[in-house]
């Protein structure tokens, strides 16, 4: 089966939909204003979704690489608020030390 194969059997309604689910992962994660943020974080994901559905050798390489991605970006964000959270309580906890305790 020829690589083009795979990009020929698949629907632009799919592919519509992949681009709709990597634009709401950026949604969450980048920050973004109005309506020109809004825009603009769409062409990021258009754009996402056409380099991987270029240089993807199947259907399912496809799918997999922006899965990876997309959940290389949940955990990459998790992790930040996770560190942002354990440094904004560390840095507002107001601890007084003991004497002679350390």
């Amino acid at each position: 089966m020829d690589a083009g194969d795979w990009r020929s059997q698949l629907q632009p309604d799919t592919r519509q939909m992949i681009v709709n689910n990597i634009m709401e992962t950026l949604r969450r994660h980048l920050p973004f204003s109005g309506q020109e943020g809004l825009q603009e974080l769409e062409k990021i994901a258009v754009r996402f979704e056409e380099k991987i559905y270029t240089t993807a050798t199947s259907q399912s390489d496809y799918q997999r690489i922006i899965s990876l991605k997309m959940r290389t970006m949940e955990t990459r964000y998790h992790n930040h608020m996770g560190n942002s959270l354990q440094s904004n309580y560390a840095s507002n906890c107001k601890i007084t030390p003991v004497p002679g305790l350390l």
